[in-house]
């Protein structure tokens, strides 16, 4: 992976060495256990070079072009052919795109690009995706107070991947695991017998951990605030009941809704 791109993913908040894994892990599974594209090898000479273009086939958002680069850059060292690819980068993550926008470039050994461009693709069009989503929402939130959070429903494996695309299109991340935000739900709730309970052990054992509780009716929300919880996530409520927790709560906690 070149500098230039480690850089990239550095100043979007992504580790390097974790998206190596990622595209490391897709590439194998596609050339499968003895590392072989056998359409490429039979059909394309060795020595034969070409230069490709990463066209935009829809108005969209783009995000992951240092993701797709990493792919073109290390597919080479993944073959074992040791030959490289040259990526030039044209547009950048976040920007509004139109259909037949080129978005980069790629020049190397035919047989290279051939093999990392599914790869390549799909890693920058499902974050492509995410992004232009995003953007909708965050979009239609303009001159509001509220902003678009994501969630853990990402898919595995891929979550930094999927919440920096989210930032890319202009939206939030909440938390990335169990492990930054305690999130007390029903099944919490149940368990320790109740919300105040919950609360009172979660801020025992992890006194620095912000705290989320789910509600779903407003005695709930006055009661998780009133127990110190930062955030309330207002489960599946409608918005008539959304506006009764607004009035109650004010600005005492963060109030996201879901569902």
């Amino acid at each position: 992976m070149r500098d230039s791109t480690r850089r990239a993913l550095v100043d979007g908040g992504l580790d390097p060495e974790r998206v190596r894994r990622v595209i490391v892990d897709a590439l194998a599974e596609d050339l499968g256990p003895d590392f072989l594209d056998v359409t490429s090898v039979a059909t394309i000479p060795d020595a034969q070079t070409d230069t490709a273009d990463l066209v935009a086939r829809a108005d969209g958002v783009v995000a992951g072009l240092a993701v797709a680069a990493a792919v073109f850059e290390l597919v080479g060292e993944v073959t074992g052919s040791g030959r490289t690819v040259e990526v030039s980068v044209v547009a950048h993550d976040g920007q509004r795109v139109a259909r037949g926008d080129v978005l980069a470039t790629v020049t190397g050994p035919t047989r290279l690009l051939l093999t990392a461009e599914r790869t390549a693709l799909n890693l920058l069009c499902r974050m492509s995706g995410v992004a232009t989503h995003t953007r909708a929402w965050a979009d239609a939130l303009t001159g509001t107070k509220a902003m678009v959070l994501d969630t853990r429903k990402t898919t595995p494996g891929l979550r930094a991947l999927e919440k920096y695309a989210v930032r890319a299109g202009g939206g939030t991340n909440k938390r990335m695991g169990l492990h930054d935000v305690a999130m007390i739900k029903d099944n919490h709730k149940l368990a320790a017998g109740g919300i105040a309970p919950a609360y009172r052990r979660v801020r025992a054992a992890f006194p620095d951990v912000p705290v989320q509780v789910e509600v779903d009716t407003l005695a709930e929300a006055v009661e998780a605030v009133d127990a110190g919880a930062d955030f309330l996530l207002l489960d599946n409520m409608t918005p008539a009941q959304l506006r009764e927790v607004v009035a109650a709560v004010g600005d005492r906690a963060e109030l996201e809704a879901t569902g």
